[in-house]
């Protein structure tokens, strides 16, 4: 492993520490759909440590590539908790498209911009990342149809 900087090992912890909550999110909702429900709102407010990581790496001198996905965790957060949380938006079945679309637009964004910007610090990084998202997706259709059923 190459010697990282304290700013790039604060990224990519970060990063990780992003992914690993949403696979143990989206775990939990597959099996405890309810508990999932009732305690989601705190993957959304990580999305402000996540924010104060970004400003970090920003004033850090980081490449924009390495902050930019905390920022956009916050967007994806903030209308999130906005639409299942403040409004209650049902909007997965049947989906509703004004929603699921900048939901699942900022969701992708975040991701990859934790993801993509692994290669820039060290490749295999991004290769466990990859797998950790196949997790993470696997999980994640798999807990809509659970939840239906």
């Amino acid at each position: 492993m190459p010697n990282l900087d304290s700013l790039d090992t604060l990224f990519v912890v970060s990063a990780f520490f992003f992914q690993i909550v949403l696979i143990a999110h989206f775990a939990l909702r597959r099996w405890r759909f309810p508990l999932a429900i009732r305690w989601g709102w705190i993957v959304y407010t990580l999305s402000l440590a996540a924010t104060l990581v970004s400003v970090i790496l920003l004033l850090g001198g980081k490449p924009w590539a390495l902050w930019l996905g905390g920022l956009l965790y916050l967007a994806w957060a903030a209308f999130g908790f906005t639409v299942e949380y403040v409004k209650e938006i049902q909007w997965r079945r049947p989906i509703v498209w004004p929603v699921f679309g900048p939901y699942v637009f900022l969701y992708l964004a975040a991701v990859m911009f934790y993801w993509w910007p692994l290669a820039l610090v060290w490749k295999p990084l991004w290769y466990v990342y990859a797998v950790l998202f196949v997790v993470s997706t696997v999980l994640n259709v798999t807990s809509h149809r659970s939840a239906q059923t």
